[in-house]
Order: C-alpha cells, then sequence, then structure tokens
C-alpha cells in the first residue's frame, strides 16, 4: 500500500467537509473511540487486523473483507484484540446532504443506504478479487484528492460518485444473485485498463502500481482466467488492434506505433506468427478478397 496516502487516526467523529470524507488508516497502536452516533453515513472497508465492531450493542467479529455500512444515529465503536498485525482500513463519511443529491439523480446511488435501514444487514463480505477493485476506487480518489492536476475538482466529484455506486452496484448484485451482472473482477478491470492505454508501457510492475495488487497475483488471476498470460493477452490486444488500423488505411508505421510496439522488427515478427503473413501481404490478401465479393 502507497504509505504517502495514510492520514494518522484523531479520534474527530464529525465532518469537517460539507459532503464525503475518506481516510486510509494503518496503525500499530489503536486506542479505540468510545460508542458514538453520526449525523452522516459512515463505510468502513476492512483490510487487516484483530478487530470486532460493536454495532447497536451486538458483538460482530471482522475478518479482511468486510465492508460495513453505519447509517446516522446507529450506535457503533470498535474493540481491537491484538497488535500483532497492522490495523488497516478505509473509512468514507458521506453526509445525508450528498445522498438526497444522488437520490435526485438515480435511486440506484442509494439502493444500500435504504437498504441497511430496513435489513440492519450493516456488514457485506467480499472475496479478493472484489475487494481489490474497491481499494482500486478508493485509492484514486485518494489520489486525486492529493494531487494538483487540472480539473481536480470535476475528477474528485467523479470518483466520489462511482464509488458509491460501485458499493450500490456490487451489493445489490449479492443480494441478487440471480440478477444479469457484469462480474466485477480484478482481471476484467485491467482487461479494460489495458485496451484503453495499448500505446503506453503496460508492465507487470506499472500494472501493480495502478492496481495496488501484487504483480504475481495479477499474474495469476490472468492465467487462471484467460488461460494466457498478461504478456500474450497484451501482444493479442496490441496485434488485432494494429490488424484493424492498417485495413482502415492506417499506414503501417503508424498503426504500430500507435498500438505499443517499440520497433518494426519485433511487431513485424509477433504479426507474423499471429497472422502467418507479414502486415503489407495480410492487407493486400484482404484488399483482394473484398474486390472479388
Amino acid at each position: 500500500m502507497k504509505k504517502n496516502l495514510q492520514t494518522t487516526f484523531n479520534t474527530r467523529q464529525y465532518m469537517l467537509e460539507k459532503h464525503f470524507e475518506i481516510y486510509y488508516y494503518s496503525d500499530s497502536h489503536f486506542s479505540g473511540v468510545k460508542d458514538h452516533t453520526h449525523d452522516y453515513y459512515e463505510f468502513y472497508f476492512f483490510l487487516e487486523g484483530d478487530i470486532s465492531m460493536y454495532i447497536q450493542g451486538k458483538l460482530y467479529e471482522l475478518r479482511p473483507g468486510d465492508v460495513i455500512l453505519i447509517p446516522p444515529g446507529v450506535a457503533h465503536h470498535t474493540l481491537l484484540h491484538s497488535e500483532n498485525a497492522p490495523y488497516r482500513r478505509f473509512v468514507f463519511w458521506i453526509s445525508q446532504e450528498y445522498c438526497n443529491l444522488l437520490l435526485n439523480l438515480s435511486p440506484d446511488y442509494v439502493y444500500l443506504m435504504q437498504h441497511v435501514a430496513v435489513t440492519k444487514h450493516y456488514i457485506h463480505h467480499y472475496d479478493a478479487l472484489a475487494l481489490n477493485a474497491l481499494q482500486s476506487k478508493a485509492f484514486q480518489l485518494i489520489e486525486e484528492q492529493h494531487s494538483n492536476r487540472f480539473g481536480k475538482s470535476a475528477k474528485i466529484s467523479l470518483c466520489v460518485n462511482d464509488l458509491i455506486l460501485h458499493l450500490n452496484r456490487t451489493i445489490y448484485e449479492m443480494e441478487h444473485p440471480s440478477a444479469p451482472r457484469e462480474e466485477q473482477s480484478l482481471y476484467q478491470e485491467i482487461m479494460l485498463y489495458i485496451e484503453g492505454h495499448l500505446d503506453e508501457e503496460l508492465s507487470l510492475d506499472q500494472l501493480a502500481g495502478i492496481f495496488y495488487v501484487n504483480k504475481y497475483h495479477i499474474a495469476h488471476v490472468f492465467k487462471e482466467n484467460l488461460g494466457m498470460s498478461i504478456h500474450q493477452f497484451i501482444t493479442k490486444k496490441r496485434l488485432s488492434t494494429c490488424r484493424d488500423a492498417i485495413l482502415s488505411q492506417t499506414s503501417i508505421s503508424d498503426a504500430y506505433l500507435m498500438c505499443g510496439f517499440k520497433d518494426y522488427s519485433s511487431f513485424f515478427r509477433a504479426f507474423k506468427k499471429e497472422y502467418g503473413l507479414s502486415p503489407k501481404e495480410y492487407r493486400e490478401q484482404v484488399r483482394k478478397q473484398t474486390r472479388a465479393n
């Protein structure tokens, strides 16, 4: 995890910002906070530690991957049992006013808030892949807060809404397993990223840094889900994109560069191995077939 994105924990239990606040904490020592309530919603993403949480007087043993939503007015506090492992979590606060603004956009944004209010089911468990996707979105928001890039305010708003909708979608799909769903898995998110950044460096180390996941885990996930290495997937995507570009009248020299190949010789060898013809021969063959039809 990126230490520069951590926040030093304090016992403040009220919001300084109008709409939301998010924090990434990793503590070796934790004295705790007494039983308390908020006038806002608190999302709590538990990553690591030996922790229990009391909610409305009931004790819940937490395990890594638990996502907890504490509604306004619900009393709660955490209890640290051991300091043998760091106590790591995200805390995401959202005001009731902001939830009402989102509700006016779509009820999908507040499904979970309404669900918890009715069922009193405060805790949902994410598997490793779902938790990785959630962490990536949380870190993206925190990184944007630390940046000074153009469009920062607009990007933060997009990240906040995306994170809230992501939470509602994943938990809705947990509660409705028979409903049509897009699988929220790490490899699919990485696939989408790769497809949008073919002209850039796409090493395992770089992807691990972007998605905050061990590179060996990424390699395993791709092999497990696609039956090929991530390097093979990237090469195939670059070749198919390059092939389409060549057939759409883009010059071969422009096509291989815009698809991320660093030199023509490596592109030529990969293309011929994949399609059995050189790029020029492939283009001419398709043109002849087109004319013949």
